[in-house]
């Protein structure tokens, strides 16, 4: 093979490579030190970055490739203990170290979800209070070849939680807020056993506790129809927390 065809062959499959991916930008409008934390799902492999440290009103980038599907968060009231372990009050995901490595959230926390499609095929996302809250976020979809709609829970839920809901801090403030199934662990909060299909599991007055507060959020696990949005055509995202 010639040269000129051989660095043109790679070219092309650096093209393409960039083609299959997709930017996303965290964005931290709150005022104190948030970690995002990323996990991947569907048999797809873990990002470039599991989790990092974002200050207050600055941002930071990362490259996702497509096909991927997963969910980000953020932990908040982390802290470095003086053996050197690293850990948070909310969504820790119990590596010891910022790096999640392949690790959950401990919920609650507020949760966006993605599954990206190759080639500028359609992608999914919500934004998900079904494992509870922690900080309001939203997701903003930039570029793409349909309209894309923003999707967001903007209000602060911690606000309005129940009291047994509640996971509160030293001084008596509601840091995050469990969700039905995650604080009472009945079936018919979490849509389970008997109560496993859209007709068996309908919204609950805890539920719409949540889904007063962030009505395009998943409230709960069958909360699909106005919670579930979708992009075609390669775009990039931007996920801001405390938008």
């Amino acid at each position: 093979m010639e040269v000129a065809s051989f660095l043109a062959l790679i070219l092309s499959a650096l093209f393409l490579s960039g083609a299959n991916s997709a930017i996303f930008t965290f964005r931290n409008n709150c005022a104190f030190t948030i970690w995002p934390g990323t996990l991947s799902g569907g048999g797809t492999p873990q990002l470039s970055s599991t989790g990092f440290e974002l200050a207050p009103y600055s941002s930071s980038n990362l490259d996702v490739p497509a096909p991927w599907s997963g969910r980000f968060w953020a932990r908040t009231h982390c802290f470095t203990d003086p053996s050197g372990k690293f850990s948070c009050v909310i969504g820790d995901c119990g590596s010891g170290n910022i790096s999640c490595n392949g690790a959950g959230a401990n919920p609650p926390v507020s949760l966006a979800e993605f599954t990206l499609a190759a080639n500028g095929g359609k992608d999914f996302y919500d934004v998900s209070l079904v494992d509870g809250f922690n900080l309001p976020l939203s997701i903003t979809a930039q570029g793409g070849s349909e309209s894309c709609n923003s999707t967001s829970c903007p209000a602060n839920v911690n606000n309005v939680c129940p009291q047994n809901f509640a996971v509160k801090g030293s001084d008596g403030s509601v840091l995050a807020c469990k969700s039905a199934c995650l604080a009472l662990k009945k079936p018919e909060y979490c849509c389970t056993g008997a109560f496993d299909t859209p007709q068996k599991c309908p919204p609950t007055n805890y539920s719409k506790i949540f889904k007063g507060q962030c009505p395009q959020a998943y409230s709960y696990a069958y909360d699909d129809q106005t919670s579930t949005f979708t992009c075609s055509g390669g775009a990039n995202y931007v996920i801001t927390f405390c938008p």
